[in-house]
């Protein structure tokens, strides 16, 4: 096996085994990534580039929002959620227009979020709390 083909298989892994809230954190560090480079494209006109970052970006954004628990997160659940409509509103804007500015806004956003479920899962493993207000859709478990 080479060293590429060990490396993803290990990322499968580390993904397949990994806990709700560690998940949710990776999605937020995945799209913070991609919306840098998104960013820079914008910012050097590689429009193809930008698209395919943006694109990249909105993808996990939905899956966030998809995967949002109104039950369990109440008021919480319909604010990330008008937030996640904001961003992808935002991502539409600078694909269309080519600016970084709507990017900017966005990275604002999920930065100042991801820093809130940093403290969230910190918080949830100090005091033994599973439940997180977003589910697994696919298998149907909270």
């Amino acid at each position: 096996m080479s060293g590429k083909a060990a490396f993803n298989k290990y990322k499968q892994t580390s993904v397949l085994s990994a806990s709700r809230e560690k998940l949710l954190l990776m999605l937020y560090d995945g799209a913070i990534k991609f919306l840098k480079r998104a960013i820079v494209a914008a910012e050097e006109k590689k429009i193809a580039e930008r698209a395919t970052y943006i694109g990249k970006v909105y993808d996990i954004i939905l899956e966030l929002n998809n995967s949002l628990d109104h039950k369990v997160g109440g008021e919480v659940a319909l604010q990330l959620e008008q937030l996640y409509n904001f961003m992808t509103e935002q991502l539409g804007k600078a694909n269309v227009s080519g600016e970084s500015e709507p990017l900017k806004n966005v990275l604002r956003v999920l930065e100042t979020l991801n820093e809130g479920w940093v403290q969230a899962v910190e918080e949830i493993k100090t005091q033994g709390k599973s439940e997180i207000v977003f589910e697994n859709k696919r298998s149907g478990e909270k």
